[in-house]
């Protein structure tokens, strides 16, 4: 089994994350508490270290009350 990382989409969705977080003026850490997951997988999303799953991405944007197309246009 082959390791999928695309760091073109990461690092899209850690600059479109970090855009859309500071858009609505929340610190790392008020998102972090909003979706139920840690700070520093928030930092390490925002810096794209991680490969992040759809669920953390899900809860993320219920978080931000945004859709999708936010995140990774």
């Amino acid at each position: 089994m082959h390791n999928v990382r695309n760091e073109k989409l990461l690092n899209r969705l850690a600059r479109n994350l970090k855009k859309a977080r500071k858009k609505r003026d929340l610190s790392q850490e008020d998102l972090a508490f909003k979706a139920g997951v840690s700070l520093s997988q928030i930092a390490r999303i925002e810096t794209a270290k991680l490969n992040t799953s759809v669920s953390t991405v899900y809860a993320i944007l219920q978080a931000l009350g945004a859709d999708a197309n936010e995140l990774f246009e």
